[in-house]
């Protein structure tokens, strides 16, 4: 028996998950999760074989759980299925020990299938997510831009970005200005909605 936590903010799409994965006959969802650091909790505590993760929850996302999960309970594969499956979030995924990726939109026996796969010690990624993130290339991006580019993304002043970032003023016009012309756009908002797209922040 594959035993399975499952982690998702929206208890409708949660619940409905794990009844359809009680159906079969090898998996049993032993307890369900609905923020972030409920799941860590929860996969701490039942130490299941596999944690299935939204990619979005309050508290802590799904990557930030499975780094957790990872190095918590590191027996447990874990799989992330997203309503947004962005080329770089994937990727970061990947770097978090992540070993399954799938949208939301897969049948529930293609979510048992991927289940089984990742608890015998395989990998499941769905395959058009990973040509996105193939045809996508890495972020040009680096960690510090990236950084300051989500700090603008609800269009604070640079002032508080510093103050938030604990950088010079400066320092942060330099960031964005970089970041803006390495995405190849004409500003700072144009930016943020570049790298959003491609889940490179």
């Amino acid at each position: 028996m594959i035993r399975i936590v499952l982690a998702d903010d929206e208890t409708l799409i949660r619940d409905a998950v794990a009844q359809l994965l009680g159906l079969e006959e090898d998996l049993d969802v032993v307890a369900v999760a609905g923020s972030g650091p409920e799941a860590i909790a929860v996969v701490q505590r039942h130490r299941p074989d596999v944690a299935v993760l939204d990619l979005q929850m309050p508290g802590a996302d799904g990557i930030e759980v499975a780094e957790a999960v990872r190095r918590d309970v590191p027996e447990c594969a874990i799989i992330i299925v997203t309503g947004h499956g962005r080329p770089g979030h994937l990727k970061k995924a990947l770097g978090a020990g992540v070993r399954g990726f799938l949208p939301k939109t897969v049948s529930a026996t293609v979510l048992a299938g991927a289940i089984r796969q990742v608890a015998e010690g395989g990998r499941y990624v769905d395959p058009e997510l990973a040509a996105d993130a193939i045809s996508a290339g890495d972020s040009p991006l680096t960690a510090r831009e990236a950084d300051v580019l989500e700090l603008a993304a609800d269009g604070a002043p640079v002032e508080e970005i510093a103050v938030r970032a604990s950088l010079a003023p400066g320092t942060v016009r330099n960031y964005l200005s970089s970041a803006v012309a390495k995405l190849g756009v004409a500003n700072r908002h144009e930016a943020v909605r570049a790298a959003r797209a491609k889940g490179w922040i």
